[in-house]
């Protein structure tokens, strides 16, 4: 494999996924919050910014073609396993989050049985903008778990730093500072909205997926 910048690029993203849980291992909210949003937004960044500069410089190569979309779904994966954490089990979070995590199951295990034939397949428009409405959802999502963390704290009458010591006492709930609907913010409903909008574009791809697949799957007679 050729070290180039577009494959420097994607690795990046792919080391980024695990970064964005990492943060909340190292950081107290809401800076893990912030640094999580950061880091996400930059490694989405990437990939527009990888695939542009392979095609400009022709340096297209194979590695590049295996590893963008893995990079894609690691960091979906993950920020949605985050999210749901950190959002208090929202169920209006775990629905929309359940069909983006079953339809990227059964698309890379329908890929993986059709092997070579797969790349018969072409990535269609949609594809593209699904990718980019989930990236979107995701981040604005990010916004809203550290500006309703801030509304929990505040609800308590506390400030960040008196909420950890309550947290550190076993006073408070290290998780959730607050549970409540008046925590919510406008980021937080706004996200919930994208992401409402790309489990239905990731589920309109994942039917169209499978629907030009069946003519692969058919059996020999």
């Amino acid at each position: 494999m050729r070290w180039s910048i577009p494959n420097i690029l994607t690795v990046l993203r792919l080391l980024a996924a695990p970064g964005v849980a990492v943060m909340f291992l190292y950081f107290a909210r809401p800076l893990a919050d912030w640094f999580a949003l950061t880091l996400f937004i930059l490694a989405a960044i990437t990939d527009y910014f990888d695939g542009y500069l392979a095609r400009l410089w022709k340096q297209e190569s194979k590695f590049g073609a295996m590893m963008d979309p893995i990079a894609d779904k690691a960091m979906v994966v993950i920020a949605i396993m985050v999210l749901t954490g950190y959002s208090g089990m929202n169920p209006w979070l775990i629905l929309p989050a359940t069909v983006i995590l079953f339809r990227e199951v059964f698309v890379s295990g329908l890929r993986e049985f059709l092997g070579a034939k797969a790349g018969l397949l072409q990535v269609t428009k949609l594809a593209k903008w699904k990718t980019t409405a989930q990236m979107v959802a995701i981040a604005v999502l990010f916004l809203g778990t550290g500006l309703e963390y801030l509304n929990g704290v505040k609800m308590h009458g506390m400030t960040p730093d008196q909420y950890l010591d309550a947290v550190s006492a076993g006073l408070a709930d290290p998780v959730r500072a607050c549970g409540k609907r008046d925590c919510a913010s406008l980021a937080g409903d706004v996200g919930l909205v994208l992401m409402w909008l790309a489990a239905v574009l990731t589920a309109i791809t994942g039917l169209d997926y499978f629907r030009k697949s069946l003519p692969h799957l058919k059996d020999d007679t």
